[in-house]
């Protein structure tokens, strides 16, 4: 069961929690004196622990280590049993060492999830940083880019685009320098925006001449119209 198995698996591997929900909690403490009674049974010792040693030590640790995944109860005893960390007492293997081995594994693991959150947080910062460095040096060309375009509906867009066009041009052939072209981009530009003309807009006298003639132009079609259907 433990072929393959390594701290980032067991990290990620679903937690005792969420067994409880899936299969019950009578599940999970036979799974769980199922790993136990494996791993005891791997250690060469005369005096081990009966069943009702890792039963009761079964439900301790899904009862405390809810958080946890069993493949991190798993890992904890195949590194005592191949880290050459198990204690043994005149070949007795004492619960009490099942207990330990537990124990420690969770100290190491909360200090390398900590150094993992911190190689990510430290990771994130040098990637923030070249995203904004990257935006930094973009910046200038992409307000350049949107300053560039032409109003929808602007009646000379065409003829601005084709002055544009021409302007890249000249500066790809060298016929203009970076100043000229910049300067001649510019007057495009500018050419783009209108000015409000409020002299075109009639004052509010000559506005209602404009409607009254309006309405008699309307009631002398209507007239018209209304005399020859007659």
């Amino acid at each position: 069961m433990s072929l393959g198995l390594t701290r980032e698996v067991a990290v990620s591997a679903p937690k005792i929690f969420q067994l409880k929900r899936a299969v019950g909690e009578r599940d999970v403490v036979k799974l769980l004196v199922a790993v136990l009674r494996a791993f005891v049974d791997s250690v060469r010792a005369q005096t081990k622990p009966d069943a009702a040693d890792l039963m009761e030590a079964a439900e301790y640790f899904a009862q405390t280590y809810t958080h946890d995944s069993i493949k991190d109860i798993m890992l904890a005893l195949k590194e005592a049993r191949t880290g050459g960390t198990l204690k043994t007492y005149y070949s007795t293997l004492d619960v009490a060492a099942i207990y330990e081995i537990i124990s420690t594994y969770f100290d190491k693991k909360a200090l390398y999830l900590e150094s993992a959150h911190h190689d990510r947080k430290a990771q994130g910062a040098g990637t923030e940083y070249e995203q904004v460095k990257l935006l930094g040096s973009a910046a200038p060309k992409m307000l350049d880019n949107v300053a560039q375009q032409i109003p929808q509906g602007h009646p000379n867009a065409s003829s601005i685009r084709q002055k544009l066009s021409l302007i890249k041009a000249r500066l790809k052939r060298g016929l203009l320098d970076p100043e000229q072209a910049e300067q001649q981009r510019t007057d495009a530009r500018n050419a783009t925006h209108r000015k409000p003309r409020p002299d075109w807009q009639p004052n509010p006298e000559a506005q209602k001449e404009i409607d009254k003639r309006h309405r008699a132009e309307d009631r002398r079609l209507a007239e018209k119209y209304r005399t020859r259907s007659l």
